[in-house]
């Protein structure tokens, strides 16, 4: 690997990996955060008339993050669809809160001082592609999730954002979740309804998208994701968005296992990764085997074009809850991992077949369904052993980093990467706005285990050895 001056851009600039000569000294005019970590700026969205009078904080920075290409000290972070939980079980079917349902998902610039702290440079809201800010409202057609926005008194909402005469609904609107800033200072945003893939240019307006729908118009001709990526888990999408070195493909992780055939498959270890070439449209399919099932993978890097980082995760408060808590970084290869994708896979086997909606199939079955009916242990080994039979190998997956034994990482929700250089990498999380649901029907402030309020905060943590 060369790289042409102390801070330069690795490969063709996509991926900023800031040497140790060029991060952190007060000649540089920034400093990376101490290990109490930065708070992320906010302000209060909304107070709640409600017991604790519940801050809605307009933050929420912290669905996912990435360097700016050009400027050290600089990095970009996300917000998701806003502030939003879930009502009591069976009160609402398919139900979601939006205290505030007119919010407009965006991307922040952030600046570190001379003192490790973050300060918010600009905003860049999100926009369709007829300039109209979007909404964080689920989509009525394309990615619909089978949810129903409500306001927290209980009535729907109403608002129409698109103007398509379905209220409560945005057809442009997304859960962001994953992220790659270009030099040319556009972005690709990931998200958790389609999952769509977005390219929004420098002001945040929609250039292109790449989706697993055919019949969406909004597809360019030959881009498309898997059709089986849309049974993904509600609230569970494509998490994590990546591009390799020669700018050329996005790489994109999905939070959990899919729901295919169907829902009815429940919680397994088996996610997928998803490779879309840019020029050509080819893409490929990896599977990834995480720890246990209901784990979250939640941010990809792309280290080269084989490698890359990734978070994997719990949804437990170290402090606050009990039992295992897991926040993890693994460097992953796909090297030799088997391509799994319907349209490209190199296997043949008269047991597999090629289904138009829910891709591979070995004996009839899906890919989730031989690992699930393979056993009902926590890590579905007999079912692993199971796809092996049929040729089809994971992604290698080696620990580089425990974030709740080396710090003990108080956040639920470990969701930004941000690889600085060989042994420095920033996490951040998503604080949910500061709220939670109450566990009875409404919402809460969000308190870690130390009894601080949960706030987006980026960590810099020193890895025990390079990651190349």
């Amino acid at each position: 690997m060369k790289f042409r001056s102390a801070c330069s851009l690795w490969a063709t600039g996509l991926l900023l990996l800031t040497l140790t000569a060029c991060g952190g000294s007060s000649d540089d005019g920034f400093a990376y955060p101490s290990k109490e970590g930065a708070a992320l700026p906010f302000s209060t969205l909304q107070t709640l008339g409600n017991a604790d009078r519940t801050a809605i904080r307009n933050g929420g920075f912290g669905s996912a993050m990435a360097p700016h290409p050009t400027l050290a000290g600089h990095f970009y972070a996300l917000t998701d669809r806003g502030p939003n939980a879930d009502p009591l079980a069976g009160t609402l079917p398919g139900g979601k809160f939006f205290p505030t349902p007119g919010f407009t998902p965006h991307i922040g610039l952030f600046k570190l001082d001379d003192k490790g702290q973050a300060t918010l440079v600009r905003t860049v809201a999100l926009k369709d592609p007829k300039g109209r800010s979007i909404t964080g409202l689920p989509n009525s057609a394309f990615g619909s999730t089978g949810e129903v926005a409500y306001n927290l008194d209980g009535s729907k909402v109403t608002l129409d954002p698109d103007g398509s005469g379905a209220p409560g609904f945005d057809e442009s609107g997304l859960d962001p979740e994953g992220l790659v800033a270009l030099p040319d200072g556009s972005f690709w945003v990931s998200d958790e309804y389609g999952p769509h893939m977005v390219h929004f240019d420098a002001s945040g307006k929609e250039i292109g998208r790449i989706n697993p729908f055919a019949a969406d118009p909004r597809n360019r001709a030959g881009r498309m994701l898997p059709p089986e990526l849309a049974r993904r888990w509600p609230n569970r999408g494509m998490e994590g968005l990546a591009i390799t070195p020669d700018g050329k493909t996005l790489v994109g992780i999905m939070q959990s296992n899919l729901y295919n055939p169907t829902s009815a498959i429940g919680s397994i270890n088996l996610t997928r990764i998803v490779t879309v070439h840019l020029e050509t449209g080819a893409r490929a399919q990896y599977l990834y085997k995480q720890d246990a099932a209901g784990l979250a993978n939640s941010d990809i890097v792309a280290l080269s074009a084989t490698t890359f980082l990734v978070i994997e995760r719990d949804t437990k408060f170290f402090g606050r809850d009990t039992g295992t808590v897991r926040k993890n970084l693994y460097k992953i290869d796909i090297a030799k991992a088997t391509n799994v994708d319907a349209l490209t896979s190199p296997l043949n086997d008269a047991s597999i077949v090629r289904d138009p909606a829910a891709g591979l199939l070995v004996g009839g079955k899906t890919l989730e369904q031989v690992a699930k009916d393979g056993g009902t242990d926590n890590n579905f080994a007999a079912g692993w052993a199971a796809l092996a039979e049929a040729g089809i190998q994971p992604v290698a997956k080696t620990l580089v980093y425990d974030a709740v034994k080396e710090m003990s990482y108080p956040h639920d929700k470990m969701e930004g990467l941000w690889v600085i250089d060989a042994n420095r990498v920033g996490i951040l999380n998503d604080d949910d706005f500061a709220i939670e649901p109450d566990g009875k029907g409404g919402v809460r402030q969000k308190v870690l285990g130390n009894g601080k309020v949960d706030a987006n905060t980026l960590y810099v943590v020193r890895l025990a050895a390079p990651l190349y």
